[in-house]
């Protein structure tokens, strides 16, 4: 499905990849993520889309959102809209779709083969209308998940289908595998003795 001498160009709906991989029981390995999609043409650019909350003192999400920046994503994020739902049940809301579409459009001149990493069914016009500008759309989700994670319309759509669950091996790390960051020991005042 990918031919060696294709421009690629990777497409990364954060939220929803990061969705697939977790019903699946793996992380992925963002780093290994790029070599495998560099071994199968020439890998242009990456891009990463996520929302981030922007007044939390902390975000769990900040540091992969550096760590991509740095090795060779290009990162893409707004700000979450927070917001109380119906039930009064505060909701978060950031979708990165248009974002993504447009970046996808601008790229069509340029880029050979675009893989988008979502199921979100909302990309089915994406698809079709980087089809019609002749070029080829691969479309990475799971139908190995309950319930599947991917638009049926989208699936049908896309020129090929990957199932994440494939990718695993190559692309994943079980969450135990995740790095450990070292604990700084406590140093209390009272053990100089």
């Amino acid at each position: 499905m990918f031919d060696p001498r294709e421009k690629i160009a990777l497409f990364i709906d954060g939220a929803n990849l990061y969705a697939a991989s977790r019903s699946l029981g793996f992380d992925i390995d963002y780093k290994k993520l790029l070599v495998a999609f560099q071994k199968r043409g020439y890998l242009l650019r990456a891009y990463y889309y996520t929302a981030l909350v922007e007044d939390q003192e902390y975000s769990s999400i900040r540091p992969l959102i550096d760590w991509l920046d740095y090795n060779g994503y290009k990162v893409v994020t707004k700000p979450a809209k927070e917001f109380t739902d119906a039930s009064g049940r505060r909701k978060i809301k950031g979708n990165m779709d248009i974002e993504l579409a447009i970046d996808a459009m601008e790229q069509a001149d340029t880029v050979d083969h675009f893989v988008i990493f979502s199921g979100d069914g909302d990309f089915t016009s994406l698809v079709d209308a980087l089809q019609r500008r002749g070029r080829k759309v691969s479309v990475v989700s799971t139908l190995a998940s309950q319930p599947p994670m991917i638009a049926d319309d989208l699936r049908r759509h896309a020129d090929h289908f990957i199932d994440l669950v494939s990718l695993k091996a190559e692309i994943g790390r079980a969450p135990s595998e995740r790095p450990v960051r070292p604990v700084e020991p406590v140093h209390d005042a009272d053990d100089d003795n």
